[in-house]
């Protein structure tokens, strides 16, 4: 299946891992917060990208088996995939932040969801995730 993109709804404890993007004019949302994730490069899964843009974004390896929910929702750019994934809230001291953003947070899925600056498309995307668990 053809696809643009993925993204990890990443929970740490009860928190997600939340990344500011970088504020400049050439990229979509800037400034906004985002979910780790990104691009697809030639011939990934899904599952592959996810998994590479979160290594590279915030410097943690996940297994395929983590990802424990996912679903696919189409945009003006193309088809995009959401993941979910849940690790110990102590791993927050693992993350090693990448070069693209402006940082990273923990955030409340609820302080999320409302938050003004947070990409439009994720409220929906993340309660469709939250209303399965």
């Amino acid at each position: 299946m053809e696809f643009s993109g993925a993204k990890l709804a990443l929970f740490l404890g009860a928190d997600l891992l939340v990344i500011r993007r970088d504020n400049r004019p050439d990229i979509p949302f800037p400034d906004h917060l985002d979910l780790p994730g990104g691009g697809r490069e030639m011939g990934e899964s899904p599952e592959a990208c996810v998994l590479r843009e979160t290594a590279e974004e915030v410097g943690l390896q996940l297994d395929p088996a983590e990802l424990i929910w996912s679903r696919n929702y189409v945009r003006r750019s193309g088809r995009h995939w959401l993941f979910a994934a849940h690790r110990p809230a102590g791993t927050a001291r693992d993350v090693r932040f990448g070069d693209e953003g402006q940082g990273w947070m923990m955030m409340s899925p609820e302080a999320f969801m409302r938050h003004p600056m947070t990409v439009p498309f994720f409220p929906s995307q993340l309660q469709d995730y939250l209303d399965t668990t």
